[in-house]
């Protein structure tokens, strides 16, 4: 039979083994995001000093915040007219409130 002395030391030691990869694991979570940062840096383009011309404006305006459309990727107008109701009737929100920017099949 195992002592109660015996189990509990099993018992820390392996909350010890535990909390040191824990304590290894967010170490290495911090070097990388730290390299990540130095690579997104370094490939940033660099910034242009030019000065921005004000765009002309547009003929119409958009039916939305989005102009009104929305891309359709491997789904035809009927599904993505369901899929459109199914959210709205699922949220509570009217359908005139909700913006979709995308539909894309899985």
């Amino acid at each position: 039979m195992i002592s109660p002395v015996s189990a509990l030391l099993v018992a820390l030691s392996g909350m010890v083994i535990v909390f040191a990869v824990l304590a290894v694991l967010s170490g290495m979570i911090v070097v990388i995001s730290k390299v990540v940062a130095f690579f997104e840096k370094k490939t940033a383009a660099p910034a242009r000093e030019e000065p921005v011309q004000a765009a002309p404006a547009p003929a119409a305006a958009p039916a939305g915040p989005f102009g009104g459309e929305v891309a359709l990727i491997d789904v035809d107008e009927k599904t993505a007219a369901c899929v459109m109701a199914i959210v709205s009737h699922e949220t509570g929100i009217p359908l005139s409130e909700l913006v979709f920017k995308s539909i894309k099949a899985l």
